[in-house]
């Protein structure tokens, strides 16, 4: 192989190692604000095809409940992929719905209609 052939195979051998370290994971940075009772809130908007957060990771703790005000255009359910999975419904406006994970791990919470990963509950 020449010495030019040699140095543009390498130069696409490296841009295709670098776009394999992308990650799908969201950038959107999510922390849980703390109710007047001390409870965890995560907010999640939906409009249209679109909800916020996109696949943050946010940590919580095993055994205290953490709760999910959800504002959205139109109804429709989450799901979260725990043990047991649980499957909450929203409607148009706001809804709050309060969850709690005994078991550390992620927990993905989705939006299955979107076929979307809205965020991924690190249980500590």
């Amino acid at each position: 192989m020449s010495r030019v052939s040699h140095l543009c195979f390498s130069a696409l051998l490296a841009l295709v190692l670098l776009a394999g370290c992308g990650s799908d994971e969201s950038t959107d940075e999510v922390t849980p604000k703390k109710d007047d009772s001390g409870v965890a809130t995560i907010d999640i908007t939906f409009e249209g095809d679109t909800v916020k957060p996109q696949g943050a990771r946010v940590e919580v703790v095993a055994g205290e409940p953490v709760k999910l005000r959800i504002d959205a255009d139109q109804g429709g359910e989450l799901h979260v992929h725990s043990s047991p999975e649980q499957e909450l419904e929203y409607s148009a406006g706001t809804t709050e719905q309060t969850i709690t994970l005994d078991q550390p791990g992620v927990v993905d919470v989705e939006s299955h209609d979107l076929e979307q990963l809205v965020v991924q509950l690190e249980v500590r």
